[in-house]
């Protein structure tokens, strides 16, 4: 797999992980990388692991998800 944004630039760079949330491609160049918490039940509330996970996603969808811009298709 080759990273979705360098293609549009007619480049085929190898892609080091897909987005979480489209699925696109992406290299090192383009790749977001943030922590999430990872929250499980207890009881009548949550609670959070003792680690973040690891979170990938693509340029465009780090920008719409930062401007809460993202909506669900339905």
């Amino acid at each position: 797999m080759h990273c979705y944004e360098c293609a549009l630039q007619d480049s085929a760079t190898p892609a080091v992980a897909a987005c979480v949330r489209c699925g696109c491609g992406v290299c090192l160049k383009h790749a977001k990388v943030a922590e999430q918490l990872v929250h499980h039940d207890a009881g009548l509330g949550q609670t959070y692991g003792p680690r973040a996970a690891r979170r990938v996603t693509c340029q465009t969808c780090h920008d719409a998800e930062a401007s809460g811009q993202v909506r669900h298709a339905g």
